[in-house]
Parts: structure tokens; C-alpha cells; sequence
């Protein structure tokens, strides 16, 4: 199993929302084809054919559990993750 499909289970687990790292967040944002630009300490992430925006700011190293579980709600909304959901 490869990094890319573990952070994607513990996302969508919802187990481990307080135990995900920005960095890892932001990595799997972009693995599923999402633009990002930065306005001061907030990440702004887009994608053609999602209609939502995604705004994140880092809390220390970790990602806020609360913008972690957005994130899953868009991917299952949108079926993003492929198989591996």
C-alpha cells in the first residue's frame, strides 16, 4: 500500500482527524488534482468540477480536524478518490 493510499484511508476513516499532518493534507489535496494558491497563512484549494472551495490553515503541523473532515465530505460528494473509497 503506498503512502498516497494510507493517508487517503486514515482521511476517510475518521478515526484519525486530530492525527493528520498539514503537510500530508496538502499533499493529498494535490494527488486528487487540486490547485492551490496562498493568501497569507490560508491555502486555497481548487479543482475543475468541484463547485466547493477549500480554504485550510495549518494549526502548528497538524491539519484542524474539523477542515479534515470537509475535505472527506467533498471527496465522497464527488467520488475523488477512485477504488480506493
Amino acid at each position: 500500500m503506498s503512502q498516497y493510499e494510507k493517508l487517503l484511508r486514515a482521511v476517510m476513516s475518521g478515526t484519525k482527524d486530530k492525527n493528520i499532518s498539514f503537510s500530508d493534507l496538502q499533499t493529498l489535496l494535490e494527488r486528487l488534482g487540486f490547485q492551490c494558491r496562498i493568501r497569507g497563512d490560508h491555502f486555497i484549494y481548487t479543482r475543475d468540477g468541484v463547485e466547493e472551495i477549500i480554504n485550510i490553515q495549518p494549526s502548528g503541523t497538524q491539519a484542524k480536524p474539523y477542515q479534515v473532515k470537509q475535505i472527506r465530505s467533498i471527496i465522497l460528494q464527488y467520488r475523488l478518490g477512485g477504488d480506493l473509497i
